[in-house]
């Protein structure tokens, strides 16, 4: 019995974490805080681009809507997975600098209750999921998702030890996916995809600096980069440029995808007004109101901008 319990102590302690006793809650809370399933914003920011492309494409092909609603619930699992997925490898390769960080010194790689091997077993099962779910695909979205799951995703915590651009490398691989979902409706990729992916590499710089805005000083003395530290005391100024690259890009998909009324007022229209509205709150000083704005980003913003995308399809 004694010798028992030893070895599954230690096959737990290289698989995962140290142990933590009889109770399940703590050895299931480690993965739930390592896979960020909990953090449902971070989920939404990845889902929201799958959304608008599959809405978008849907719209020109006059899909049903119980077939876009199917497609549209495996596109947010598709979505939370890559979440997940992004966030284990982001934690094992940078958990020397998670321990420098304030915000991100206790998260499961960096403080040893999940070691480097059991996380990445865990993110080779969630790859495992994501290549499954592209199987059923055609030839371009799997080309796309495949792109998507390991160059740009796979390089992107790397980025932030070279560049100040970081959140450049993020807003192609995070908004990958609505290249995907609209590869696999279209089996093409139309003008105003491309018109609307620029708009949302935008988008992510801008959300993604606010984020980064939280750990400033933390990042300075631990060497990373970012575009937060990059625009300095001009944060505000260059934030309210890319927003409003944003909703022109929304305007010129738009036009390009032929969308109706609802389109350009619920979505251009409630885009301009709640990042206005954004800006005007944000203090980027105060790492509380850096994460209640980046939240808005994944919770409301994304749902208004769907709302007329969705109102637009059910009206075409």
């Amino acid at each position: 019995m004694a010798v028992s319990t030893v070895v599954n102590k230690r096959r737990s302690n290289r698989l995962g974490c140290k142990h933590q006793g009889s109770s399940p809650l703590p050895d299931l809370w480690r993965w739930i805080e390592l896979s960020r399933v909990h953090m449902f914003a971070g989920s939404m920011l990845v889902f929201w681009p799958c959304a608008w492309g599959m809405t978008m494409a849907a719209r020109t092909l006059s899909m049903p809507l119980q077939t876009y609603a199917s497609n549209l619930i495996y596109g947010l699992v598709g979505a939370a997975l890559s979440h997940s997925a992004g966030c284990v490898w982001d934690d094992i390769v940078d958990r020397k600098f998670d321990r420098q960080v304030e915000r991100t010194k206790h998260r499961p790689v960096a403080d040893g209750r999940v070691s480097v091997p059991g996380a990445t077993v865990f993110l080779a099962i969630h790859i495992v999921l994501l290549i499954a779910m592209l199987w059923p695909v055609n030839t371009l979205a799997w080309k796309l998702g495949l792109l998507t799951i390991f160059p740009l995703a796979g390089f992107y915590p790397f980025m932030k030890r070279i560049t100040y651009w970081p959140q450049a490398w993020l807003g192609v691989s995070i908004n990958m996916l609505s290249l995907v979902a609209w590869g696999a409706l279209r089996a093409r990729l139309d003008p105003a995809s491309g018109a609307l992916l620029f708009g949302m590499w935008c988008w992510t710089i801008y959300y993604d600096t606010v984020y980064a805005c939280q750990d400033k000083r933390d990042d300075v003395q631990a060497g990373v980069k970012s575009t937060a530290l990059l625009f300095g005391n001009h944060v505000k100024k260059v934030l309210a440029v890319f927003a409003g690259i944003f909703v022109a890009c929304l305007a010129t998909a738009g036009m390009m995808n032929n969308q109706g009324i609802p389109y350009f007022i619920l979505t251009v229209g409630g885009a301009a007004v709640h990042l206005t509205l954004q800006l005007q709150n944000l203090d980027v000083d105060d790492p509380k109101s850096c994460l209640r704005e980046f939240e808005s980003n994944g919770f409301a913003f994304g749902g208004i901008v769907w709302s007329g995308l969705f109102v637009d399809y059910v009206l075409g």
